[in-house]
């Protein structure tokens, strides 16, 4: 099949970039930037800015499916998830659908029709509402969250010697690999109009993360819970500061706060093995 893929540089999006030349399907590339993954040749790549329609003119003439990983991870005081999540894959979308797509694939996030207050999620999901009503064959992935970015999180904790959990609750999550993830959503690119809930094989609370990281790194640990409030009050404080972390704080507190289960189970990769190896470089 011929796929365009948006976000082909991000994290995610390597992994699928991987997998789909891996099954001999030929890829248009977009991204605003080009790396590196070890793809070889054959595949061809057009620098986009997917706020700017005039810069997707054309990228999906010819295409048998789109897939897109595009979304806003970070902080930014010059856009917005809105812009990014909602907009710029809507911009897509109606590229798409000139072209003369059938076959669009989402990348969502688990429960993004829960958190209306939530601008990292909250954009995710009124993107679904387009894609839904486009009158194309749609799929939409929302997975629990993925190994290196929950090691990102815990990662400077753990080094401090202190994890502080939100909450006195247990909270728990599936967490699943982008490389598995990655070969379930090109196995599915024309499943007909599905969303899954994807997680991996592994369930754990935040706690149970936290005392794997912790032994993984040989230190004792030390586990402390604060109140979610705190992140309201950091979130009010940048929202003041306009430098666009408010967004992410918000994110933050509701995946600490709310279980990430997904109810697909893919892959084969331990979660465990991954923080041993992980604490172990």
């Amino acid at each position: 099949m011929k796929i365009v893929l948006a976000g082909a540089y991000g994290n995610l999006g390597a992994d699928i970039f991987r997998t789909l030349t891996k099954q001999g399907h030929e890829v248009t590339a977009l991204d605003m930037m080009q790396r590196d993954i070890g793809v070889g040749s054959g595949f061809k790549f057009i620098k986009v800015d997917v706020t700017d329609p005039k810069t997707l003119e054309g990228v999906c003439d010819g295409a048998d499916a789109v897939i897109t990983t595009v979304g806003l991870t970070k902080g930014s005081a010059t856009v917005s998830n809105y812009d990014i999540d909602y907009q710029g894959n809507l911009n897509l979308l109606n590229e798409a659908k000139r072209a003369g797509i059938k076959n669009f694939v989402y990348i969502s996030v688990i429960k993004a029709d829960t958190a209306p207050d939530v601008p990292m999620v909250h954009a995710k999901y009124l993107f679904e509402e387009e894609l839904k009503k486009s009158g194309l064959t749609y799929v939409i992935h929302r997975p629990t969250g993925y190994f290196y970015d929950i090691i990102k999180v815990f990662r400077p904790m753990i080094e401090k010697g202190k994890v502080t959990l939100l909450g006195k609750n247990p909270v728990y999550a599936n967490i699943v690999s982008t490389e598995d993830f990655a070969k379930f959503i090109v196995d599915h690119i024309t499943d007909e109009n599905v969303t899954y809930s994807v997680g991996g094989k592994e369930k754990y609370s935040y706690e149970e993360i936290a005392r794997m990281c912790f032994e993984a790194a040989g230190k004792e640990p030390v586990i402390k819970r604060a109140s979610p409030g705190i992140f309201d009050m950091l979130a009010w404080i940048n929202k003041l500061k306009k430098n666009g972390k408010e967004a992410v704080i918000r994110f933050s507190k509701w995946t600490l706060t709310h279980d990430m289960v997904g109810d697909t189970v893919v892959g084969d990769m331990s979660f465990a093995e991954y923080i041993k190896k992980s604490f172990s470089k």
